[in-house]
């Protein structure tokens, strides 16, 4: 949304002329993060927790289909009382099962709270290098051409990229 809106503004600025006393680069983050190895180290943590959280999970769903599948095969021969007991059990493990997906994988669940302590970091330096690039180059907008922004043409001689990741003190 945030990049749909710049390139209209972009656009917009062109067509009033404004464009010609202003200057514009475009940066891809998506490249810039990559290339920055204490991301892919992030990453890589993010996802052996999330696969073990995952295998935790999986675990908890697996137990409460084998005792459901167990109580269908021992139906007719429980009691009321029976019946209503492990029935009990079984929707009391998918609850449990259902939690500890949401504690891990919810809106504020732990893997979001753990991405946000490992990756937020590293994009803020990475916003700091690219303001600094726009006040020292004197760029009135830079734009981020990652996740599919709609520009449909852009010079690649204004693409700041790499000097954002010297700015970091990395190399292409």
């Amino acid at each position: 949304m945030r990049r749909k809106i710049a390139a209209t503004i972009f656009m917009a600025l062109a067509l009033f002329g404004y464009s010609h006393a202003q200057k514009f680069a475009y940066i891809d983050t998506e490249y810039i993060l990559n290339n920055i190895p204490a991301y892919k180290q992030a990453q890589d943590q993010l996802d052996k927790l999330s696969e073990g959280w995952q295998r935790e999970v999986e675990n908890l769903y697996a137990e409460v289909d084998k005792m459901y599948r167990d109580y269908q095969a021992e139906k007719v021969l429980l009691t009321e009382e029976m019946k209503r007991k492990r029935e009990e059990e079984i929707m009391n493990k998918e609850k449990a099962a259902k939690e500890l997906q949401k504690k891990y994988f919810g809106q504020d669940g732990a893997l979001f709270k753990k991405r946000y302590e490992l990756i937020k970091p590293i994009q803020d330096e990475v916003y700091k290098a690219a303001k600094e690039l726009a006040v020292e180059g004197g760029y009135a907008i830079i734009f981020d051409t990652s996740a599919g922004a709609s520009i449909f043409y852009f010079d690649s001689k204004l693409d700041k990229s790499d000097a954002v990741l010297q700015k970091l003190g990395y190399k292409n």
